[in-house]
């Protein structure tokens, strides 16, 4: 394992033990219903349907289909990402990590 992927697993493991992570999947979570992002994707798994008919589509189709455009930037607003890049951050990186301020 290279030094990267060892930092981003201590990093990982110190989100879990503090409970940092489920904090900011439900921030990110919130966000993304407050500006619209999970009904743009509901839509348009709705017209992949439409389009293709219900019975010739299978969930892996739209997995498939809104995977992309879901995780695209397009679909995802530049302030959901700073917000949510600004709440990792600034919470006391040093406790987060466990080191002394």
């Amino acid at each position: 394992m290279n030094k990267d992927a060892q930092m981003r697993a201590a990093i990982n493991q110190k989100l879990i033990e503090t409970g940092e992570r489920e904090r900011l999947k439900e921030l990110l979570r919130a966000k993304l219903i407050e500006c619209g992002w999970k009904d743009q994707l509901k839509a348009h798994c709705k017209e992949v349907i439409k389009e293709k008919g219900l019975e010739h589509v299978t969930v892996d189709d739209l997995v498939a289909e809104i995977t992309p455009k879901g995780r695209g930037f397009v679909m995802l607003p530049r302030l959901v990402l700073n917000s949510c890049t600004q709440a990792v951050l600034l919470p006391q990186p040093s406790r987060l990590l466990g080191l002394q301020a």
